[in-house]
């Protein structure tokens, strides 16, 4: 039966030209981190990088522009706000400008990565941000800093933490040739613990007649009134965007759907809906073909219409720690893809294409594709 469902979807979408044999659009890209990776620690490296991208048939490089707060690009906002405009190991190069620069030459588009968005540090408990701004911290129901998975957070309903935020988009829209931007499951996120600080407090009792948030912040009234604060924001960052450069893409990597809202207020699909977003590459981190194609069927049978599926390519993982999977796990989830019309993917992350030698090039992008007009 769910097959048979998945098969009228198909001809419904095709019908309304969704899906054409004639249309071959998509998007092939793969992140780029400085974590476990070399590729952005030389001009050569970055060289040699974006010469594998080519080769495999990649057309897209989502490169980490900001994570454990610092920049990977000189940042007159960083200097003014901790003191140091770029991470330490880039002194004296632009790695950013580096990889717009070798990539455009091959025809490959650039997004810059903002990966940390609203955490501030990797189990720092705060890092250098919180230091040296204490009222941007996150609060939790306990009145501590809000950690989550090792993560720290700043608190993302703050105006001024998230004009910050805003800034550095702004600065690499308005200073770089880039493609794109994108946020991920920490942008515009924050975890649902959160929201307990003064500053939210009161906005919150200003909205719902002096009474005070819940203590359980997984109370429905509590989490959606967040997310409406998150989502305004993801709208004055595409509003932001555009207005700057209106062919600047606004892309998103956030967790799957519900879950993204239950864990970290993330509603992405009313992004989707509302026209906040150009591409969402949700990240079906599957370990698994079953559950992943079950993923998958979820997100383009109940949760985007046919026309909305336009913009969603699914995140693929490829490579985290030790683990990568099997290449015959892989070329059924590539696959998957393929027979749901899906000619496009984003892997995470670029170091895990090296143990898969010619298969991009000689079977998944074997067929070429433009980028999406």
């Amino acid at each position: 039966m769910k097959k048979q469902i998945v098969f009228y979807v198909l001809i419904i979408c095709m019908a309304f030209g969704v899906i054409s044999a004639q249309e071959k659009e998509a998007i092939r890209g793969v992140w780029l981190t400085n974590v476990d990776s070399d590729a952005l620690k030389s001009l050569d490296n970055i060289k040699k990088t974006v010469e594998l991208c080519k080769e495999e048939g990649f057309n897209s490089i989502f490169v980490v522009t900001y994570n454990k707060g610092l920049t990977l690009y000189p940042s007159e906002v960083m200097k003014r706000v901790v003191g140091q405009e770029i991470d330490s190991a880039y002194i004296g190069r632009d790695p950013l400008k580096e990889i717009i620069k070798e990539s455009h030459k091959v025809g490959i588009k650039v997004f810059a990565w903002f990966e940390f968005g609203f955490s501030s540090s990797y189990k720092l408990n705060g890092g250098r941000i919180i230091e040296q701004h204490p009222d941007w911290a996150a609060i939790n129901n306990e009145g501590k800093l809000v950690t989550k998975n090792g993560f720290d957070w700043l608190n993302g309903f703050n105006p001024d933490v998230q004009n910050y935020m805003l800034s550095l988009i702004i600065e690499v829209v308005k200073n770089y040739e880039i493609d794109g931007i994108q946020g991920d499951d920490r942008l515009p996120a924050m975890p649902v613990e959160s929201g307990y600080d003064e500053y939210t407090k009161l906005l919150y009792k200003k909205d719902n007649n002096d009474v005070e948030p819940p203590k359980d912040f997984r109370d429905s009234s509590w989490v959606a009134w967040r997310v409406k604060i998150l989502n305004n924001y993801m709208e004055s960052i595409y509003k932001t965007v555009k207005k700057i450069n209106p062919n600047v893409l606004v892309t998103m990597a956030p967790s799957v759907f519900p879950w993204s809202v239950e864990e970290y207020l993330q509603d992405w699909v009313t992004w989707v809906k509302k026209g906040y977003v150009d591409f969402v590459f949700p990240q079906l981190y599957r370990k698994s073909v079953e559950e992943y194609i079950k993923t998958l069927d979820d997100i383009i049978n109940t949760q985007l219409t046919c026309a909305e599926s336009k913009k969603f390519y699914p995140g693929v993982l490829l490579k985290v720690g030790a683990y990568q999977p099997e290449e015959e796990m892989l070329k059924s989830i590539i696959k998957a893809n393929r027979e749901r019309g899906i000619e496009g993917e984003v892997f995470f992350f670029y170091e895990g294409i090296k143990k898969y030698p010619q298969l991009f090039k000689t079977e998944f992008y074997k067929n070429k594709v433009k980028f999406p007009q």
